[in-house]
């Protein structure tokens, strides 16, 4: 049955209340349109014709190679083990942990994910997660504008666009201003941090998938007073410097090289780590280890005082959840491999990104874009319209090309490659680029 949250009574104090005659009487103002709109609807057929129709539907699908798609979310492989756990009714169909006494379980896996996570990227507490890494980010620049005291931000353009374009909605928001450094071939030149400045951001890997060098910039922050927040891919950190390692602050991003599928965009989840002297504020949940009445080891929310609804608009953070599940994916992920396996994933992808982009170089009018060293993806200029290019490669089965915003120049395409591509793939893809190209 539905379930009617207001009596006929309740209805009719409020629309006293408010001066209306009927609950329609609310909605007169809008156009008839938008109120019943038209609606358009098939002549209803049985079961079976429905479903015949949608696997007709289904064969119109064209099957795909491997994708070399970059910018971020990329192809890897979903160990069958974190499948399988992740589909567990305990984790699965679980909801928020307000009672520990029946969310153990629950909760020594999120301690777990944070504490993985934590020592993944050098800091000291990371929380219980976020909903991906434009988010992470955004909360991450507002916990330094919090502990600064200041509203200035400046941001990398070696920063990922679409992150810049969440982070700078947030910064409206709260009237912070936010400005862009931009890339001096591929790379962010260390610049003179201003007073009035809480937080400056960098990516490494860079949206082009270049290296940067993180210290320079930590410290031409720290000696502004400002706090350094580092974006960073938490596969690479299997090779490369931990944020804590080169003096970041915050240390945040996007969790989908954790075990999870490229999914259409989603869903991730949203790492964010600091030192402890900003535990107090760290945004959405906190997992803490105590002990019961009796001595017993048990886990606990911390720190949560629910301020998103007790405090309103003077609460840190608007987060009310998190993406629990992908998170704790990304934990077995991280415990299914271990260290050793994590930096063979990624030592793969590197290889197999300069592999390729020595491939693709071979191919008439391609030329270089992001400078060496990279990770596992890279930015080429093109001789013809990325977009074009990439749906050309689409029709012929392949996922690849990923444009590159205007604002780093003309003609650039972003390519990636993994721990999942072969040589046969390689040369594969270079031929059928080629074959676009021509």
């Amino acid at each position: 049955m539905d379930y009617t949250p207001h009596t006929p009574e309740e209805i009719a104090a409020m629309l006293e209340k408010v001066g209306a005659r009927s609950l329609e009487d609310l909605y007169r103002h809008l156009p008839a349109e938008i109120l019943n709109p038209p609606i358009a609807l098939p002549e209803a057929q049985p079961e079976w014709a429905v479903l015949e129709r949608l696997r007709a539907l289904q064969a119109k699908n064209r099957p795909a190679h491997k994708a070399f798609l970059g910018g971020g979310i990329q192809s890897h492989h979903v160990p069958p083990v974190v499948q399988a756990l992740a589909q567990r009714g305990e984790f699965l169909t679980a909801y928020t942990p307000y009672q520990p006494e029946v969310s153990q379980g629950v909760l020594q896996a999120t301690f777990e994910y944070q504490t993985m996570m934590a020592e993944l990227v050098g800091l000291e507490v990371a929380n219980a997660s976020l909903y991906d890494g434009a988010s992470a980010l955004a909360e991450g620049v507002l916990l330094a504008l919090r502990e600064t005291g200041r509203m200035g931000v400046v941001v990398s353009q070696g920063v990922h666009p679409e992150y810049r374009q969440v982070l700078r909605t947030y910064l409206e928001a709260v009237g912070a201003e936010l400005k862009t450094v931009p890339l001096e071939g591929g790379r962010t030149p260390v610049f003179p941090v201003e007073e009035e400045v809480g937080a400056v951001v960098a990516q490494n890997p860079n949206f082009l998938g270049a290296l940067e060098e993180m210290a320079p910039l930590a410290e031409a922050a720290h000696r502004a007073g400002a706090l350094f927040v580092a974006v960073a891919d938490p596969l690479s950190l299997a090779l490369l410097k931990p944020p804590g390692a080169y003096g970041a602050d915050i240390a945040v991003g996007d969790g989908q090289s954790l075990g999870l599928p490229m999914g259409f965009g989603g869903p991730h989840f949203g790492y964010l780590a600091t030192k402890k002297a900003f535990v107090r504020q760290v945004p959405g949940r906190l997992v803490s280890e105590t002990v019961d009445a009796e001595g017993r080891r048990g886990f606990i929310l911390t720190l949560q005082a629910r301020e998103q609804y007790i405090r309103r608009a003077k609460a840190k953070s608007n987060i009310t959840t998190n993406a629990q599940l992908t998170a704790l994916m990304g934990a077995m992920y991280l415990a299914a491999l271990g260290p050793e396996g994590l930096k063979e994933v990624a030592l793969q992808g590197v290889a197999q990104a300069h592999r390729l982009r020595a491939l693709l170089l071979e191919i008439p009018g391609v030329e270089p874009f992001t400078p060496e060293p990279f990770f596992n993806e890279f930015a080429l200029r093109l001789p013809k319209d990325p977009l074009w290019v990439r749906k050309a490669l689409a029709e012929r089965g392949f996922h690849g090309a990923t444009p590159v915003p205007p604002e780093y120049g003309a003609g650039l395409a972003l390519f990636a490659a993994t721990e999942l591509h072969g040589e046969e793939d390689l040369l594969a893809f270079r031929e059928t680029l080629a074959e676009v190209l021509r």
